[in-house]
């Protein structure tokens, strides 16, 4: 005990075990007789209860368990899936055919729609070419009689119709490069762009900010004679007084 009480570190728990048992002991008998209070002597059964117990749990071993329903449900889960891939699979497999047989059914269509125009030409070639000959002169005579008609009918329905002309309202902004731009030569200008299908409107002046006005002017153009793109490149070749031109409103009639 008294080798022991000289060593600052003990690594065998055995020992410490027993040197602790021993201490307590002897602090019990010190106890006894010095005749102490009941109260010391219940701490030391607890402490000797607490060692006890403490001593045991060492020299258990704790065994694994498996858990048969979790395993289980791991197998059924793992089934599930494998079933799952094997519907997938299939599912891939079947829309593949049905790739493929979409594509060879396309092909063929477009195989028959050329021979059907091929031939169609190749009978349109031979009505025009009249190997044998008509069977007489009066046939001849209706046929160029009927045909006559049919072009002076479509002659005059093609003279009676009326020409529909497409044609777009334009709104433009133009804004000048200060205030000391004079809006109504600006406006001059622009007005002397001209084009066959461009008609200009009425126009006003339109404060921005800090006293600095903008010239906002409509026109009406024909979309088949007049380009947006043409007018708005013109008007900015007057770099000299026109700093920017946008559409403010684009309306078809």
């Amino acid at each position: 005990m008294r080798v022991e009480a000289l060593e600052k570190i003990w690594v065998d728990k055995t020992r410490y075990d027993n040197a602790e048992k021993q201490y307590y002991e002897g602090l019990s008998n010190a106890t006894k007789t010095n005749n102490c209070s009941p109260l010391v002597n219940e701490i030391v059964k607890a402490r000797e209860h607490i060692q006890n117990s403490l001593e045991q749990l060492d020299g258990m071993k704790l065994e694994p368990c498996a858990n048969t329903e979790v395993l289980s449900r791991i197998a059924s889960l793992e089934a599930e899936a494998k079933e799952f891939k094997q519907s997938f699979q299939a599912i891939l497999n079947r829309l593949t055919q049905l790739e493929n047989h979409f594509k060879t059914s396309n092909n063929k269509e477009d195989n028959a729609n050329v021979n059907e125009k091929v031939k169609d030409n190749d009978d349109d070639d031979n009505d025009s070419v009249d190997l044998f000959g008509s069977d007489s002169e009066e046939e001849d005579a209706e046929h160029i009689r009927i045909r006559e008609e049919r072009l002076a009918k479509y002659a005059e329905k093609k003279a009676t119709k009326t020409v529909i002309i497409a044609k777009s309202s334009i709104l433009l902004d133009v804004k000048p490069w200060d205030d000391e731009t004079d809006l109504k030569v600006m406006e001059a200008e622009i007005r002397k762009i001209t084009l066959d299908g461009l008609l200009w409107g009425a126009s006003k002046f339109v404060p921005v900010a800090f006293g600095i006005q903008k010239l906002t002017i409509s026109c009406v153009v024909e979309d088949e004679k007049v380009s947006l793109d043409w007018l708005t490149e013109e008007i900015e070749k007057i770099d000299e007084l026109v700093q920017s031109v946008d559409i403010a409103a684009f309306n078809k009639i």
